[in-house]
């Protein structure tokens, strides 16, 4: 999919750009001759990539984590601080958010268009399935972002457009998941050549766990995992995994796949400015303390090891592997975010002190850190085996292969196996699955989901944002000399009465007063 699922057509460009305001976001459909543009094969596939076109955005995954107790967003002018402190998100002032139904549109209009069209019957089929699970995973997420939404499946005109109704969360989301299921049942495990990265029948049981698990169906969850679990497999080092060679490996089932110079990912909004970053995506405190010593102990537990004063020694692999700590060495220098005259200084901006570090653990892999061709993740094996692994708990059905399934993911971090005498319950294991969840799986866009999902955010999301302590770093040695004084970011505020949900933005209702405000806002 790199070398074609963005090469659009002409006559489909066309289809690309609004020329008439409509909530649903629609495309000018007689702006071109439908007969001469479905006439053959390759326009069918030119207008399904057109489809593939912004599907999902790269960044939105790492920068979501900022909505979360994962992260903080230093720069308000991006858009995303005021998802993290819900407070600020308003009606007109929705940042940057999921509700668009531009995939959705050009879904539905490839999907009319294509059965008119006298082609091979299997590739008819995939390219079907392709499509409605691109319409299905938009689906999903306007779901988790705003519970009910219209659900439309067919293309309209701009005076139906704008006079939709909202359709029940529970309704879009048995949509989804059989759309799925029919989507996983039409598509190939796997593509060669030049369509590697296009949608598969494993993408669509993993998000169809997904869906089920965030919806607590757990018994459809656990059979969903099932019918993948033996078709990916864990790559071997958990950093190199999110490296550009290693791009489309064994762990990888579905991603947004980039070319540079073409469709080009930035990761140098992660790094931080002595790299010639942006430190758009701040790591918590809060984050930092849920990462296990090597011992597998948690920080707070007897005998674990902890010292405060070397807070980052001995801990879980994947911390540093994940973030950039104080005192650490990074691209070229120990990273020091607590001297003053440091072009790191927190105090610039607010700054936690810590800077991502996943899809940058090395920057030598990018001659341009504005214009890569990086794909980033979107499901990953981990996350399948995290995912069966809760549902089993959640269902009252904890056996040897929920141990199996989160010891496979500890083991290729380099952390021991679950202590089965300390994790030995349904509510043991529940607090286990979770952190594991938030330590494996962060700056993956997940974060957020999670806190909603287990209606915990009034506990994290409610309160000071805190960062590293101060003090110095060794410019020599990166060794530190910590203070009892911690850098404080941010006070959040979270309503639980509306902020599990978001806003729709008021420049959609104005157009479609059908559409109505979420509660609270």
């Amino acid at each position: 999919m790199k070398k074609i699922s963005f090469s659009i057509i002409c006559s489909l460009a066309l289809l690309l750009s609004s020329c008439k305001k409509d909530f649903l976001d629609r495309q000018p459909l007689d702006a071109f001759s439908e007969s001469s543009l479905w006439s053959t094969v390759s326009d069918a596939q030119a207008a399904l990539n057109g489809c593939y076109n912004g599907w999902e955005n790269g960044e939105w995954i790492y920068y979501i984590d900022c909505a979360s107790d994962n992260a903080f967003n230093p720069y308000p002018w991006e858009g995303y601080s005021m998802m993290g402190n819900a407070v600020l998100l308003t009606p007109t002032n929705t940042a940057i958010n999921p509700w668009s139904f531009t995939t959705i549109q050009r879904v539905n209009w490839f999907l009319e268009n294509i059965e008119k069209m006298d082609i091979d019957a299997e590739l008819e089929g995939r390219m079907v399935a392709e499509a409605r699970f691109l319409r299905a995973y938009r689906y999903f997420i306007m779901t988790q972002a705003y519970g009910d939404v219209p659900l439309v499946t067919n293309n309209l005109s701009t005076e139906e457009a704008n006079d939709v109704n909202k359709t029940s969360k529970a309704e879009v989301v048995a949509f989804v998941l059989s759309e799925l299921k029919a989507c996983a049942d039409a598509l190939p495990e796997s593509y060669e050549g030049d369509d590697i990265g296009k949608i598969t029948s494993g993408a669509a049981w993993a998000l169809k766990a997904r869906a089920e698990l965030y919806n607590e169906m757990y018994a459809d969850c656990i059979a969903s995992c099932n019918m993948i679990m033996d078709k990916y497999e864990l790559f071997p080092s958990y950093p190199d995994l999110f490296r550009i060679q290693n791009e489309n490996n064994s762990e990888i089932i579905l991603d947004v796949q980039f070319v540079q110079n073409t469709n080009s990912l930035r990761v140098g909004v992660l790094p931080p400015q002595t790299s010639g970053g942006w430190w758009s995506v701040n790591p918590t405190q809060a984050l930092v303390d849920d990462y296990e010593m090597a011992n597998g102990k948690t920080i707070n537990e007897a005998g674990s090891g902890y010292n405060a004063d070397d807070p980052y020694k001995d801990r879980d692999p994947r911390m540093q592997n994940t973030i950039v700590v104080p005192g650490a060495w990074y691209d070229k220098g120990y990273f020091d975010p607590l001297n003053p005259s440091s072009f790191d200084y927190y105090a610039a901006y607010n700054y936690t002190g810590y800077a991502g570090k996943k899809y940058t653990q090395n920057m030598s892999d990018y001659d341009d850190k504005w214009n890569t061709g990086l794909n980033i993740p979107v499901i990953r094996y981990a996350e399948v085996l995290l995912t069966y692994a809760e549902a089993k708990i959640e269902n009252g059905e904890v056996d040897n292969t929920v141990y199996e399934a989160i010891n496979k993911i500890r083991s290729r971090a380099g952390m021991p196996d679950v202590d089965q005498a300390v994790y030995n319950s349904q509510s043991t294991l529940r607090t286990l699955v979770r952190r594991e969840r938030r330590v494996e799986l962060a700056l993956e866009g997940l974060r957020w989901f999670d806190v909603q999902r287990w209606r915990i955010a009034e506990e994290v999301m409610n309160g000071p944002v805190y960062g590293s302590r101060l003090g110095t770093v060794d410019p020599e040695t990166g060794a530190l000399n910590l203070s009892e004084d911690r850098i404080l970011s941010e006070q959040r505020v979270f309503d639980p009465s509306k902020n599990y949900l978001w806003p729709i933005p008021q420049s959609q209702i104005d157009i479609n007063k059908n559409l109505g405000q979420n509660p609270g806002y």
